[in-house]
């Protein structure tokens, strides 16, 4: 008489069951990928941080330098409409706050720049930049080489104030002095120039 089959292993379920554990598998590693790549594409809008605090920075500096402005007018005018006694070094104190406002005025501008440079090459392009007939190309930036050599001419002059800031203070009882400072209008001349053929080749 013939024995009854004890339910032997089914190799064909056996495959497809593998099959299954491994399709089911790739499909997990390919959705953890996708959330992966959305989260590492989307962490770009952290760069709206640096954006933001270097719009407040800009504003800060503009309302200091003209607030700074705006003392120094005032304090013109008190002494020569109304006759209140001034130092006597006025001139060389109203030449070197002038010099503060304009550098606190290029650095506001490098943070404006820099934001910007920030916002388009990270975030989006600003459309009604692009579309603006009177949009300076200073303030459109496609690459980070455009963003960088913006930024560099601006700091460039940014040390050029600076050091006629500094010269308002130089004495002229040494010898040294006069070479050092002829010197170093010679070095900012030569990086005015160079910056100029720079900015000529692109």
């Amino acid at each position: 008489m013939r024995e009854p089959e004890t339910g032997q292993p089914d190799d064909a379920g056996m495959h497809d069951t593998g099959e299954h554990d491994r399709e089911y598998g790739l499909r997990g590693i390919v959705m953890i990928e996708r959330v992966f790549e959305w989260i590492l594409w989307n962490s770009r809008f952290v760069v709206i941080l640096a954006v933001v605090s270097s719009m407040l920075g800009m504003l800060i500096l503009f309302a200091l330098a003209a607030e700074g402005m705006f003392h120094l007018a005032w304090e013109y005018i008190q002494i020569t409409l109304f006759g209140v006694p001034s130092a006597a070094d006025f001139h060389v104190e109203a030449v070197g706050l002038i010099i503060s406002a304009i550098d606190d005025f290029l650095l506001g501008t490098v943070l404006l720049i820099f934001a910007l440079g920030m916002y388009e090459l990270f975030i989006s392009k600003i459309d009604i930049a692009e579309n603006d007939a009177n949009a300076n190309n200073i303030l459109l930036i496609h690459s980070l080489d455009d963003l960088k050599d913006r930024l560099v001419k601006v700091v460039l002059m940014i040390l050029v104030v600076a050091f006629f800031k500094n010269v308002l203070h130089v004495t002229f009882d040494n010898p040294l002095n006069i070479l050092y400072m002829g010197g170093g209008i010679l070095m900012v001349s030569l990086a005015t120039y160079f910056s100029h053929k720079s900015g000529q080749k692109h």
